[in-house]
């Protein structure tokens, strides 16, 4: 630990934290005890932060969701977790949840379950099925989306190794 930031400097050097990229409460807490801070000031600079408007956590689940959705081609099921891990309200999450346009949603879906699922043509049915869901469940999109996917694309049937 560090403890030789005034509150000062450390107001400061805060403020161009979250001013580089939106930040949660939880983000700026842990830089703050990482900089040795002491809960006081820690608790001091944060008030100032929300009042300056540096920390919104509305606008931070706003952000994080419609970024990890477009780049990141995340479903809503992992925005959430990822959120919940970041200690963001539930009321916040939701918010967040609806800057991400339904049919943008379901185009990205599509789109990215047809381009892994020609990935893995050439091999048995039953693994192509798998690997997809796994890889769309791990992405964090609705279980009923990944099923109705998996039985809706062509998938190549192989024929059946025989054995002999």
């Amino acid at each position: 630990m560090n403890p030789s930031h005034t509150l000062k400097e450390a107001k400061s050097k805060i403020e161009h934290y979250c001013a580089y990229q939106e930040r949660c409460h939880k983000e700026v807490t842990e830089k703050l005890r990482s900089m040795g801070m002491i809960p006081a000031a820690i608790d001091q600079i944060l008030v100032g932060l929300i009042t300056a408007n540096f920390l919104n956590e509305m606008r931070f689940a706003q952000s994080f969701a419609r970024g990890k959705f477009r780049i990141k081609k995340w479903g809503r099921n992992r925005i959430k977790q990822e959120l919940k891990v970041r200690d963001i309200s539930s009321y916040c999450i939701k918010a967040g949840l609806k800057e991400i346009d339904p049919q943008e949603y379901l185009e990205t879906f599509h789109e990215i379950s047809f381009k892994k699922g020609t990935s893995l043509e050439g091999l048995p049915l039953i693994q192509q099925r798998k690997k997809l869901a796994d890889y769309l469940f791990y992405r964090g999109w609705e279980s009923q989306l990944v099923y109705d996917k998996l039985q809706e694309l062509p998938f190549q049937e192989m024929d059946k190794p025989s054995k002999s």
